[in-house]
């Protein structure tokens, strides 16, 4: 994916609301809370503070971060094996978090009866029950990337964007 793609679709959806999968969302939530423990815990220190700083840059530039409670659960689920002195002021942040969020429903009986359902999961046939044609979709899963890509649903791997600078000013 090249930077004249991730600048057109980030031109095509800017002022529309972002769909931002769970282990972003927890990277997003993890550093909004705290930005030092994203290098700390388990299930994100693959990640860096530059990372978070770029993501927060990026979601920021859109309307509203649209959420699943699918995804929520994930996060949430991603987000109990926190020591439990953290857990619980992380907790409190996310509540504050889920509060400002825009969350739409699709049915776990729609999501279901998509076809990649069996392979991909409920969270990501919902992804792809609630997107087409109608959210761009931020992941660094990259299974759920291309098959997003081949069904014609809009997604930029955040892997792609790493080095990308995500500048308000020149977009």
């Amino acid at each position: 994916m090249n930077n004249s793609y991730i600048d057109l679709l980030f031109q095509r959806y800017k002022n529309q609301d972002i769909v931002v999968d769970a282990n972003l969302l927890l990277v997003y939530f993890l550093g909004t809370f705290n930005p030092q423990l994203i290098t700390e815990y388990k299930r994100t220190k693959k990640y860096t503070l530059e990372d978070f700083e770029n993501l927060s840059q990026f979601i920021k530039s859109f309307n509203c971060l649209l959420t699943t409670p699918n995804i929520l659960t994930e996060v949430s689920n991603l987000s109990t094996s926190l020591e439990e002195q953290i857990r619980q002021e992380y907790f409190k942040k996310f509540k504050e978090m889920v509060t400002i969020l825009s969350e739409k429903v699709v049915l776990s009986s729609q999501a279901v009866g998509n076809k990649h359902f069996e392979k991909y999961g409920l969270t990501d046939a919902v992804i792809i029950e609630l997107c087409q044609k109608k959210y761009l979709v931020l992941t660094d899963d990259f299974p759920l990337s291309n098959l997003l890509s081949s069904i014609n649903i809009d997604v930029i791997n955040f892997n792609h964007i790493r080095d990308y600078r995500w500048s308000i000013g020149q977009r």
